[in-house]
């Protein structure tokens, strides 16, 4: 019934918001009111409540070019694989000067497996656009439930492990292998895919960067974890599961919705959201037009949430929260087959395990993440490695300033070194020399490597 009343009050809502987004234009520069007493005043007052009273929508990547070697790379999304509650996404870049394309050719392919966890995977879209300057780059765009049909069957955290498996193999059958990060929510199940492959004797993947994640949420509990232990599974079961109403595709489906996590998320810092706005509509009245657009970008991506699927949640609340299967060595997970397989970190051997946590992190407790070194036994102390970034909170390891100056370089220093030189598939790969040659590369000043001045191209796509 909540989820009833919500849609209702949207609904409600709508006409309102409409209104005071109009009556913003009308008191705003160059409106018919413009110049009337108090009108900025009046405009910034209708421009807040409008944005409190709008209905977020999935935001969108939006990466047009990046730079490579001071050549302006042109961007094309392509969905590569697609499934009921998940899409694989490819970001192609495109030009048609030799030395940026030969470049390309040799950097290494990464997964970035986005958090399924309330928000979009445009949420990342500063670690995407960050990572595509030296690297082939694919993300995990996962679905909102309330667009699945109830005919594309249920959503387990099995199935989001089984997801990771087929989107790995199919990188390693394209390019030879890949690199994989996971971003908060998944560093759990992409830890669990890695060590089934691990398990099973299949290929896996060079290096596995795993980002502010609850490894081990018994490890410095936040209020996100307190909840998750101090309730019991039915009390999840009986007050956040709803059944998403009609005149949606998934229609009857039972879901945790959005907008429940997003009460969440602002409930736990109220006073930090409340003075954001009251700050944006004193930058309106002020005319400061950098500092109005840097709140609406971070909101436009904050407001819009997303309905997880209720099995997908319940199993992550238990398995992850309440009875920490991962590192009491107790997780088994249903393969595609139907066959129960136990998840065992330490029969991980070859991959290069790198951990990132963020010194004020308030979702992923310290310690939550580097317990993941624990776990893998297997890989030489040589292969793991982890950081912990000073001053950065929770988004703090993955987008903005902190993460381009100093989680990036370490991200990226950590993949050249686990790039092993092998032979790839041909389609948009690379051979050992072309590997040696990305190393060099990252050693060498990028003005040393290429002098041409910056310029906007379409040609191949690497």
């Amino acid at each position: 019934m909540l989820y009833q009343l919500y849609e209702a009050q949207r609904s409600l809502m709508e006409p309102f918001a409409d209104f005071a987004q109009a009556a913003s234009k009308l008191y705003g520069q160059g409106g018919i009111f413009g110049q009337a007493p108090m009108a900025q005043r009046v405009a910034a007052g209708y421009d807040l409540l409008y944005r409190l009273g709008k209905d977020y929508e999935k935001p969108e990547f939006d990466i047009k070019t990046v730079s490579v070697d001071n050549d302006d790379v042109v961007i094309q999304e392509v969905i590569e694989i697609e499934k009921p509650f998940c899409q694989l996404r490819r970001f192609k870049r495109f030009t048609d000067d030799p030395h940026t394309l030969q470049t390309l050719k040799g950097q290494p392919v990464v997964l970035i497996v986005a958090p399924l966890s309330g928000h979009y995977a445009t949420l990342l879209r500063d670690t995407v656009r960050t990572m595509l300057q030296d690297h082939k780059v694919y993300v995990t765009d996962w679905v909102n439930a309330r667009l699945v049909p109830l005919s594309d069957g249920e959503f387990h955290l099995d199935d989001y492990i089984n997801y990771v498996e087929e989107f790995i193999r199919h990188l390693q059958n394209q390019y030879g292998n890949c690199h994989v990060i996971s971003v908060c929510q998944p560093t759990v199940p992409v830890l669990a895919a890695v060590s089934l492959m691990a398990s099973r004797g299949e290929k896996v993947p060079l290096s596995l960067t795993m980002m502010g994640g609850p490894i081990d949420a018994r490890k410095s509990p936040t209020a996100v974890n307190n909840l998750a232990m101090n309730k019991s599974y039915e009390w999840f079961e009986n007050n956040v599961i709803y059944r998403v109403p009609q005149g949606f595709p998934g229609a009857g489906r039972r879901v945790y919705p959005g907008f429940l996590q997003h009460t969440g998320f602002v409930a736990m810092n109220p006073d930090r959201h409340a003075s954001s706005h009251y700050d944006y509509f004193k930058d309106l009245i002020k005319g400061d037009d950098a500092s109005a657009e840097a709140h609406r970008k971070f909101y436009d991506e904050y407001n819009a949430v997303l309905d997880m699927d209720a099995d997908y949640y319940l199993d992550t609340i238990r398995t992850v929260f309440q009875d920490f299967d991962l590192v009491n060595g107790t997780w088994d997970v249903r393969n595609p087959e139907g066959v129960l397989e136990r998840v065992r970190p330490q029969d991980i051997h070859s991959t290069g395990v790198l951990t990132v946590e963020g010194e004020l992190d308030d979702i992923s407790g310290a310690g939550q993440t580097r317990a993941a070194h624990e776990l893998c036994t297997g890989v030489p102390a040589s292969h793991q490695q982890h950081y912990e970034v000073k001053g950065a909170g929770h988004y703090g390891i993955f987008s903005g300033r902190r993460w381009r100056e100093k989680v990036y370089p370490e991200v990226k220093a950590f993949i050249i070194a686990h790039d092993k030189p092998q032979k790839r598939a041909s389609r948009g790969g690379v051979t050992a020399e072309d590997t040696i040659k990305v190393a060099a590369a990252a050693k060498t000043p990028a003005a040393a490597r290429k002098s041409a001045p910056a310029r906007r191209t379409r040609g191949t796509a690497r």
